[in-house]
């Protein structure tokens, strides 16, 4: 059994004193005897959270188990100890049993139409009324999330095009939710949003198509986002490489220079917005930091950008933050972890199941 340790500093978002004992791996707001003092001034957070991440993703899909842990790992060294993995060819269950790994919230593998997504990644289903019985079981798989692929380029339309029909999503999401998993789905375009959203989706990913009729959409479902920011940053390179498909093309163009006032315009209508990375194929993992400075630049304030990437997000995610009995999964900073990415992304002391790193 390891000795009790001690951390006091402030928290947020009040910035008020705060104090925890560690006993067995657990926050305890009674004092431990004999407990080591491992951190003492500056910040106290509960472990930073990467709301769209992929472990266990390559650029080709399933990767070695070496790789997968590094991975890991990087996300560890700067704080993010809560993931919600939105789809991974790899099973990363095993790391429920390592104490030094963070913990993973898995959506399972993502669900899509025959070469309508990224080859290696997704399970593809030959009829879209294949979707409710696979949503099912990759709820019973999962940690309470589904993955489903919402648009993707139709290449004989030669654009972005919704995988299913309205009637079909609103039987798979019910599926999901009788299953007890929320849905969240992959969308970059415009069209593929009001049914989705309509048949009762929990969380959009990416979300560059939104309008200001989809946004009120969400507001009146209560549907969240997870814009991935700095993942849209490579809109403009996924154009350029599609010569062949010239509509596509400017459309992804388009996506990327209206972005920041779409997603601006959700968070002030009141969409749930939090911070997801999506680390794992073309963006490296470690990044959480980035995409909360890319949310103040739609408008949120450092406080706010912050609890997207922290105490916000565990809470949507129903993962507890400061609080007596639970994990103690802290990261502490001599300075305001507010102040920008350089300070965010370098803790001064990460805490994982009680275990100092």
């Amino acid at each position: 059994m390891a000795a009790p340790l001690h951390v006091r500093g402030r928290g947020l978002p009040d910035g008020e004193p705060v104090e925890w004992w560690v006993v067995d791996g657990r926050l305890s707001a009674e004092p431990a005897q004999g407990a080591e003092t491992v951190w003492d001034g500056g910040w106290i957070l509960p472990g930073l959270v990467d709301a769209h991440c992929h472990v266990g993703l390559g650029q080709h899909g399933e990767i070695p188990m070496d790789e997968t842990i590094a991975q890991a790992e990087t996300e560890r060294a700067v704080g993010a100890l809560l993931l919600r993995d939105a789809g991974s060819p790899t099973d990363t269950r095993g790391f429920d049993d390592r104490a030094d790994m963070p913990r993973i919230i898995r959506a399972g593998r993502h669900l899509a139409r025959p070469k309508r997504y990224q080859r290696g990644f997704a399970i593809e289903l030959e009829d879209e009324w294949q979707l409710p019985d696979a949503i099912a079981r990759q709820a019973r798989w999962g940690d309470g999330w589904v993955k489903l692929v919402g648009d993707w380029i139709d290449r004989d339309l030669g654009d972005l095009a919704p995988l299913w029909s309205d009637d079909v999503l609103e039987a798979a999401i019910d599926a999901a939710h009788a299953n007890g998993a929320r849905v969240t789905a992959h969308v970059f375009s415009e069209d593929a949003l009001p049914g989705l959203i309509r048949a009762g989706i929990d969380c959009i990913e990416h979300g560059t198509g939104l309008t200001d009729d989809t946004v009120d959409l969400m507001v009146e479902y209560g549907t969240a986002l997870v814009p991935t920011l700095i993942n849209i940053e490579n809109f403009p390179g996924i154009a350029a490489a599609a010569e062949k498909y010239p509509r596509y093309q400017q459309h992804m163009r388009a996506l990327y220079q209206s972005c920041g006032p779409r997603i601006a315009a959700a968070r002030e209508a009141g969409v749930p917005i939090y911070a997801g990375s999506d680390a794992g194929s073309t963006v490296a993992h470690g990044r959480i930091a980035d995409e909360v400075e890319a949310l103040k630049g739609i408008g949120m304030t450092p406080t706010e950008a912050l609890g997207a990437a922290c105490w916000d997000a565990r809470e949507w995610l129903r993962r507890p933050g400061l609080e007596h009995g639970a994990s103690a999964d802290l990261v502490c900073y001599a300075d305001d972890p507010r102040s920008g990415p350089d300070v965010l992304a370098a803790p001064s002391r990460i805490i994982l199941r009680g275990v100092v790193y």
